[in-house]
This record gives structure tokens, sequence and C-alpha cells, in this order.
């Protein structure tokens, strides 16, 4: 019984690592970790792709959000050991968006993890785990660190593994890893719990006329190995 059990465990293992090494070897986030892979030129949405409702333009060499609730995903494939770095503002004092991670390319997006924006939940009646840099509903501020509209904000997302964490112009807000403890949901709309991919598609979410965000700079690099 021993042996068969030991046996099991080593081909579970080597099935594992098997399917790690073939997604590793789909992962779209290659090159030099040392530089910033642009993924916005400044000028158009190539290399993007709009789904769900509202959209978005580029307008003076930035992405600009229209109406909603839609995404913007980067279709250059799935991404995981990677470092996500993006530059945004708010058109006013306090606006709504997200930086989706970790999904699959036509699954809904509460399938998926939001890393929020939002400097002020509580005027949705939502608490500090629906707030800037937080997976949304799902972390607890380990720092406050946003700028209110329209001041420029820069946040870099870690994908390691199956890793997330979240720098905020500067400051670690959010540190993550599959299996940590999160609270129950408490909203319908709130993202489902369970676990995400190691590799998946991520994007810019649009989420209401009232709500306009724009984005400057979106860039990955691939972890040091």
């Amino acid at each position: 019984m021993l042996k068969r059990f030991t046996a099991w465990l080593f081909l579970f293992a080597s099935l594992v690592t098997l399917s790690f090494a073939a997604e590793e070897n789909q992962n779209a986030c290659k090159g030099d970790a040392a530089k910033w892979q642009p993924l916005f030129n400044g000028k158009d949405l190539t290399g993007w792709k709009h789904v769900g409702p509202g959209g978005d333009t580029v307008e003076d060499g930035l992405i600009r959000t229209h109406g909603g609730m839609g995404l913007l995903y980067w279709t250059g494939g799935p991404i995981g050991n990677c470092m996500i770095h993006v530059v945004f503002k708010m058109r006013d004092e306090n606006d709504n968006s997200g930086v989706f991670i970790r999904r699959e390319e036509w699954m809904p997006v509460h399938y998926g993890f939001e890393v929020q924006i939002d400097n002020h939940p509580e005027t949705s009646k939502e608490d500090e785990y629906h707030s800037t840099g937080m997976l949304y509903s799902l972390t607890k501020p380990l720092a406050k660190a946003w700028k209110p509209g329209p001041e420029w904000n820069t946040m870099d997302i870690t994908l390691d593994g199956s890793r997330t964490v979240v720098m905020l112009n500067g400051v670690k807000v959010t540190d993550y890893k599959e299996g940590d403890p999160v609270p129950e949901r408490k909203f319908d709309f709130e993202p489902q719990r369970g676990p995400r991919p190691n590799f998946g598609y991520f994007g810019l979410q649009n989420h209401s006329d009232n709500d306009i965000v724009f984005f400057k700079e979106v860039a990955i690099k691939p972890l040091k190995k």
C-alpha cells in the first residue's frame, strides 16, 4: 500500500510539473527581466480587445474609459511569473476602475482577480476590502497609498506563482497567496471565491459613465529567475 501511495504521489507531482511547464511555455510575458515591455503605444489600441458594454478610446496619448461595465484586455496571451506596470489617473477626485488579472480569456470577470481602483468605496456602502490596490473584496489594505484625481498613480502588480503583490506609488498595499483566508461574499456583484490560474489574461475595466479613468502606461516584464 505504501509503495502504491508513493508511486501515486510521484505521478501526481510529475503531472503538476508537466502542467506548469506547459503553461510556462505559453506564458506571453517574455523577454529581458530588466526591461519593461510597453503594451500601449500611445496612439491606438493595437493588441487590445474590448468586451462588454461601454468602451475605450485613445485621447491625447491616453487610454480613456467610457461607460461600462466592460473590459479592455490585452490579446497577447496569458501571463504569469510576471510584473504588470500601470500608470493611471482619475478624471475626478474619485472614480472607479480596476486591473483584472489571472483570468481565463472568455470567463466572466468575477472568476479572475480585480486589483481595484476606487479611493472611496464607502460612498458605495463598501468597505476597505474594496479600495484602491486591493484584490477586490478579498484583501485588506496593508497601507493607504492612493492619490486623488487628477494626480497620477503608479501600480505595480507582481504575479509570482500563486502569489499576488501590489505596490501602489512605491508602497506595498496587498500581498496575497492562494489559500490565504478571505471574507465571505457580502454582495452579489463580488467575485466568486476559489482558486485562480497562475497564468491568465489581464485587462483594464471601464466602470460607468460617471467613472472616467485614464491610463498612460501599461507594460510587463518577466520576473528575474
